[in-house]
């Protein structure tokens, strides 16, 4: 049964959603009529109650997706679709210590204080004072947030904690604080950033070249539901086309070692190449480059098979 100061999900026959919190004056009034609080506090999860006038309403515990959609928005906010992967590619979980800048209206922020339980630590950044206390009243909607810390500070003077085992950028110009991150991250911890636009993606790309950072990657999550009619199954009409870009990468040292070791073939020479010419040094003999091994990562294969030009 939902308990006085936890939030449920009432659904109407006509599927429109209401967020309340339980206290016995809350009561709904709409068109379908009165709905009293003391009657679903009485009916419990998974049940109906019905309005004065009669009205089937479903009365349901929210899930995160409920919540994470539900928080009053001043900007942006990142979509569940999203902040799966992230989470995922982060590997949050109980006990986990997180950096994240760029609190905005907290959707993130309360999807991170879920996954890392009572053991994890969120530390989030936000420049903008209106912004943090958004978040902050966020969170106490959502009945989250006892592992959060919330730091009005801008972060291109650094970020206020270190050692964490991963961080996330959701900011305008991440390529700006890339060179704090080594000093913020344990070693081999993964780093994420969110982007709209594919310049953004691109400048970040050239900083995080400098290094020290492995594994990069850059994604894009298109979501596309279908339409549940057992007998006319076809896509919606409607899809969560794109949102922003997600690039990740791990924080590693010794990276200068280990591409010594590496043997290319001929588009990752030109790669190479071409990247030693961004970092403005030599580059490196033909033959030291050449290794007769064909591209990796799922790359089509080169034209000449990976084989050294003689």
């Amino acid at each position: 049964m939902p308990k006085q100061g936890e939030l449920v999900l009432l659904i109407s026959p006509r599927g429109k959603r209401y967020m309340r919190r339980v206290e016995p004056e809350n009561d709904i009034h709409g068109t379908d009529g009165l709905l009293k609080m003391t009657d679903i506090m009485e009916a419990g999860y998974g049940s109906v109650v019905y309005t004065h006038k009669g009205k089937p309403y479903r009365v349901q515990r929210p899930a995160l997706h409920d919540l994470v959609t539900g928080v009053k928005r001043q900007t942006q906010v990142i979509y569940p679709k999203d902040i799966g992967y992230i989470c995922m590619k982060l590997g949050v979980g109980n006990g986990t210590k997180i950096i994240e800048a760029g609190s905005g209206s907290g959707s993130l922020t309360m999807a991170l204080s879920w996954f890392a339980g009572d053991r994890g630590e969120i530390h989030t950044h936000e420049a903008r004072l209106e912004f943090m206390n958004l978040c902050r009243r966020n969170l106490d909607w959502a009945g989250v947030g006892q592992n959060v810390t919330l730091y009005n500070h801008d972060i291109s003077n650094g970020f206020l904690i270190n050692d964490a085992d991963a961080l996330f950028l959701d900011v305008r110009d991440p390529w700006e604080y890339v060179r704090h991150i080594p000093s913020a991250v344990k070693p081999g911890a993964m780093c994420g950033f969110l982007v709209p636009t594919i310049d953004q993606v691109s400048s970040l790309l050239v900083e995080l070249e400098k290094g020290p950072f492995d594994e990069v990657e850059v994604s894009e999550l298109l979501l596309r539901k279908w339409k549940p009619v057992p007998d006319r199954m076809r896509p919606s009409d409607r899809m969560v086309a794109h949102t922003g870009f997600l690039i990740f990468c791990r924080h590693q040292e010794g990276l200068e070692e280990i591409n010594a070791q590496k043997s290319l073939g001929t588009r990752e020479r030109k790669q190479e190449a071409a990247r030693l010419e961004r970092l403005g040094l030599s580059s490196i003999p033909e033959d030291a480059l050449c290794g007769g091994i064909g591209p990796v990562d799922g790359d089509e294969a080169d034209d000449d098979g990976g084989l050294c030009e003689d």
